[in-house]
């Protein structure tokens, strides 16, 4: 009689297994369609506009809110070192500064190189109050170093048609008179 229960108790394991399993099985299958679902929704933008950083003049849109007072060596790039800018930048359609204002870029960058990359740290809302993006905003956090040709930042968020967007935006420096600079952003978003 013993071996008997020993073998319905075995087989009770059995079954009580398989329909875990089993459950499991359905549990996988309904997550997998319910992400390719979320990525059937899920749209690709992408754009291009230009960035106007002033720094300097009597309107500057970049203003430097921290930085280095003790420094006494010639490396420029050491000197700025340690500064943090504020800025309030417009986004335009063109790289003409009076061609229409898209939006605008609003956020913090720092120096973030010593030595010999002259590199930013940015974090930066680029926020949109015209055109098909009206009311929308992403944000992009990441390394930019200025003197590449073109430099990759990633996109971290977003708002409005861009809520939970992510992807990538490509700066390329249009124009630069002294620290003021028109930079061309080529973006692609999945949101």
């Amino acid at each position: 009689m013993y071996p008997l229960v020993m073998n319905l108790h075995f087989l009770s394991l059995v079954v009580l297994a398989m329909t875990l399993a089993s459950k499991l099985v359905l549990l996988f299958a309904l997550l997998v369609l319910s992400f390719n679902h979320i990525e059937a929704k899920m749209k690709i933008t992408r754009m291009q506009f230009y960035m106007h950083d002033v720094v300097g003049g009597p309107n500057p849109t970049a203003v430097r809110v921290a930085g280095r007072s003790n420094f006494t060596g010639t490396n420029p790039i050491e000197a700025m070192f340690g500064s943090i800018f504020i800025m309030d930048n417009p986004l335009t359609a063109t790289p003409n500064p009076n061609s229409t204002v898209l939006g605008r870029a609003q956020g913090i960058y720092a120096m973030s190189s010593k030595e010999t990359e002259f590199s930013l740290l940015m974090t930066l809302t680029y926020g949109f109050i015209s055109g098909p993006y009206n009311g929308s905003s992403f944000s992009v956090i990441g390394r930019n170093p200025v003197m590449s040709e073109v430099r990759e930042m990633p996109v971290v968020g977003g708002t409005g048609m861009f809520r939970l967007a992510r992807g990538y935006c490509l700066a390329k420096t249009y124009s630069m008179d002294q620290m003021d600079a028109i930079i061309g952003y080529n973006v692609t978003l999945i949101h």
